[in-house]
């Protein structure tokens, strides 16, 4: 028998239900009549572009102004004879620390362009796709940065990685849209620290994103506009109400994204203000049943395209997509294709988009195998990581030693401000006392 305790909590999740399908229906209505407005009138006003930047911020808690960057340097080796790494940290949300490592040409020719490699789900810098686009890129002469996300590499209470440790759902959604924003704080601390390096021309830096990184920098690209041109991979297909993406990995991904419902047609008021930042490109498998890419296909994105359109006032700057047969989940942006656009876009000092199709390329899983590099179980079948064909060659293998910027003693007295569980912590907090 149900007592009347249990019936009435079955009625207020009905009624809970029912006001957050009304506030949703209402959303995208005004997200529509919007769409319409700016169909006739040419577009989004730099108003509504701004309002929507800073309402995007508020929904994930983002800080403004973003917290002291206090970027330290712990060190450095080089990795390849013309490529130096050097190991860096800088600030984020609460006082914690984020560790990077960062690529750069040993000898630069002239001020260079700068790219942010934001990892997927599990990975981070000591992810082969982290390290070899680190190479990759500073032998064309760019300085690149990739750096752990929060619960992986040493953000994690191991110091372990593909751990996932930011999955568990953490009560109220709060705390999601709060882990949504400090992976948002990251990425654009990543911008500040990039942009204040000598070797950096602070109006040519670029970021991709795979997978879960793709998500990040979707919504990161929305609100930063000093990055300038942005890849998105594995991912960028960002759809409806109660589809993939609201339904992902609610800490991460879902409850972030679901709270941003007041833009009305959320992908396409993203994308329109990424279309007023700068070139975008989404890339993906059309077999990539990671991210459900097959029950999106060419369609979808045209109709998205469209849809952006309108809100943006033309088709000028709204991103660019493409799309390979029987490919699935890969980081893309160490492949031909897309070093070749980020060329066109980014004008990397030692390449010429022309000579690119001819340069030579490393099949990944033979690599791996021979350089003892570690591939994600997950995704190191050849339809997937492991068939990917880089570009370039010689490429080494790096250890987790090379790419720590901590030891192992270092890291016990920092670890307190690197971990998951202390930005818990503190979120928790700022939570209760009502800050952001």
């Amino acid at each position: 028998m149900r007592t009347t305790f249990q019936r009435r909590t079955d009625v207020e999740r009905l009624v809970a239900s029912v006001l957050a399908g009304s506030m949703l229906m209402l959303a995208e209505l005004a997200g529509s009549v919007v769409a319409q407005d700016s169909d006739k009138a040419g577009g989004l006003s730099a108003e509504q572009r701004q309002q929507w930047r800073t309402q995007i911020r508020s929904a994930l808690l983002v800080p403004e102004p973003l917290p002291p960057l206090d970027a330290e340097t712990h060190g450095q080796f080089e990795p390849a004879a013309d490529v130096v790494a050097e190991r860096v940290a800088y600030g984020t949300q609460f006082g914690l620390r984020v560790p990077a490592i960062l690529y750069r040409p040993k000898a630069p020719s002239r001020r260079g362009p700068g790219l942010i490699v934001v990892n997927g789900h599990g990975g981070d810098k000591y992810s082969w796709y982290a390290f070899y686009s680190g190479v990759l890129y500073a032998r064309a002469g760019a300085t690149v940065l990739t750096y752990d996300p929060i619960g992986e590499g040493e953000r994690n209470a191991r110091r372990a990685s593909g751990t996932r440790a930011h999955d568990q759902v953490l009560t109220p959604p709060e705390m999601g849209r709060r882990l949504g924003g400090l992976m948002v704080t990251d990425l654009m601390q990543a911008v500040s620290y990039l942009s204040r390096r000598p070797e950096v021309d602070p109006r040519r830096i670029g970021a991709a994103g795979y997978s879960m990184g793709s998500f990040v920098l979707a919504l990161t690209g929305a609100v930063e506009q000093r990055l300038h041109a942005c890849v998105l991979v594995g991912g960028g297909h960002l759809d409806g109400s109660g589809e993939y993406w609201d339904k992902s990995k609610p800490m991460c991904q879902g409850l972030p994204y679901q709270s941003l419902q007041f833009l009305g047609d959320r992908p396409a008021a993203i994308y329109a203000l990424h279309a007023s930042r700068g070139p975008t490109l989404i890339f993906n498998g059309l077999a990539d049943t990671v991210v459900a890419i097959p029950t999106h296909g060419e369609a979808f994105f045209q109709d998205l395209r469209r849809r952006t359109a309108l809100l943006h006032g033309g088709t000028e700057g709204v991103f660019e997509h493409r799309l390979l047969p029987d490919v699935s989940h890969r980081p893309f942006f160490v492949t031909p294709e897309v070093a070749q656009w980020l060329e066109e876009h980014l004008d990397f000092p030692h390449w010429a988009a022309a000579d690119i199709p001819s340069m030579p390329t490393t099949h990944i899983s033979r690599w791996a195998q021979a350089n003892d590099v570690s591939l994600d179980r997950g995704y190191a079948s050849e339809d997937r990581e492991g068939g990917t064909r880089a570009l370039g060659e010689g490429v080494p293998g790096l250890s987790r030693d090379e790419l720590s910027v901590f030891t192992a003693a270092e890291w016990e007295l920092q670890k307190e401000r690197l971990l998951y569980e202390t930005w818990a912590a503190k979120a928790r907090e700022a939570m209760a006392s009502g800050d952001r």
